[in-house]
């Protein structure tokens, strides 16, 4: 992937059902930077709502669409994520509207933001992030993307997960000496990410592993975090210190991210002072926008750190695919599908000559310890002889392979015969 040129921007997009951010850096290694909806504040949330305005066309975001709903304004529409995954419509003033469409509209109406950047600044490439990534939650980004007709093609996803990945590789190295810790407080839970590292391998194979544990509430939005008692904010402090002995463990960690609008300095005293505890310790909510724009400079430039490691995180393709073929009276192997990749970008179309017999042996080499198989496909009904073959390899979901053959025939000694066979193979 090329680079871009001066003035577009990298941007990265954390779309979350109740508040989103934006980052951007204007080049691939750039600093990125993340956008208010106040100016000259660090007021990064952009809560993901929308309101229409009581009688007429008129559509309100963010900060504003709250303010407008609060004062009787308008018709407050939150939750947009969770409504559009819904796919039910929305009624609002008899009218029906489209969820897909409201969260078109406030995705295109947040990205006005970054003309804080610099009114000369267009989007030359934009990574979204967000929590998972699953079918649903991807089929419903690329109805949005259709809907929003941006003027670039360098548009991809990532999850949370691979966001704080890319985050990390951009940090000094002494963060990543061992394990990392992110703990992201948000409403009743704490969702963890241990990201660890086999130094054994080349490249460095990073890893994380996720868990969730339900958690006391800080304080509600909008409530006064001052009228907590100090008896709670003391029940928090060792509720979340047992929390982190628990998940370090017996490992070693040199680097702690704390996110989300839960932490707090005024509560947090023990567990604190366990954290810093010869580590780096970090508190924000930027995190995973920074990270999705750290992503996008890697794909649009790799750097000598990101050349140095792969990562195989949930949505990542965790084998290596291919054939061993002959090339030219010598014995080759072809890759197909390179482990690293996310699973829902893998697809690959190959056409090869089959000399004889009717089935195609595809090696599968798995990165988690697994041993090396050999997949057998077989293809009923092939004419004898010489074939060509055209195969489309891609991935229905992270650990199950689509294969999909067509016989080519044999140019004008054999005309193809029109069949054609598919085959579902778990990689492991």
């Amino acid at each position: 992937m090329g680079l871009l040129k001066n003035d577009k921007l990298i941007v990265g997009y954390d779309l979350g059902n109740r508040f989103s951010q934006i980052s951007y850096a204007v080049s691939a290694d750039g600093e990125v930077e993340t956008l208010s909806q106040v100016a000259g504040a660090q007021i990064y949330n952009v809560p993901t709502v929308l309101c229409k305005r009581t009688g007429v066309n008129q559509w309100f975001y963010g900060k504003e669409a709250l303010r407008n709903g609060a004062e009787g304004q308008g018709i407050l529409v939150e939750n947009l994520v969770e409504l559009a995954l819904d796919g039910e419509p929305i009624l609002i003033e008899e009218d029906s509207y489209d969820p897909v469409s409201l969260l078109t509209l406030f995705f295109k109406r947040s990205l006005g933001m970054l003309s804080q950047a610099g009114t000369s600044e267009k989007l030359g490439a934009l990574m979204i992030t967000c929590e998972q990534l699953d079918h649903r939650m991807i089929d419903l980004l690329n109805r949005m993307l259709e809907g929003l007709r941006l003027k670039t093609e360098r548009i991809f996803f990532q999850s949370h997960m691979e966001s704080f990945y890319h985050y990390m590789i951009r940090q000094p190295e002494e963060l990543r000496t061992a394990r990392s810790m992110l703990y992201d407080y948000r409403g009743d839970r704490i969702r963890i990410f241990a990201l660890d590292y086999n130094r054994r391998t080349t490249p460095v194979v990073a890893f994380i592993e996720e868990s969730v544990a339900d958690f006391p509430v800080w304080y509600t939005e909008g409530g006064d975090a001052e009228m907590l008692s100090e008896a709670y904010k003391q029940a928090l402090d060792k509720a979340f210190l047992r929390l982190a002995e628990l998940s370090f463990g017996s490992r070693a960690v040199s680097s702690v991210f704390l996110i989300g609008d839960g932490f707090s300095e005024e509560w947090m005293k023990d567990s604190l002072r366990f954290l810093c505890r010869g580590r780096r310790v970090f508190q924000g909510n930027n995190l995973f926008s920074k990270g999705a724009c750290n992503g996008m400079q890697e794909r649009i430039h790799v750097s000598p750190t990101g050349r140095e490691y792969i990562f195989l995180g949930n949505d990542k393709l965790k084998a290596n695919v291919g054939m061993d073929v002959m090339r030219q009276g010598a014995a080759s192997y072809l890759a197909l599908l390179d482990a690293g990749v996310n699973w829902y970008e893998a697809d690959q179309v190959t056409e090869f000559y089959l000399q004889e017999g009717n089935q195609i042996s595809l090696k599968i080499t798995p990165l988690i310890g697994k041993e090396t198989r050999t997949a057998l496909i077989t293809l009923e009904d092939l004419p004898a002889g010489i074939s060509r073959i055209r195969a489309r390899l891609y991935l229905e979901a992270e650990n199950r392979l689509a294969v999909e053959i067509e016989d080519l025939g044999l140019g004008e000694l054999r005309l193809p015969s029109g069949k054609t066979w598919s085959e579902t193979i778990e990689l492991y």
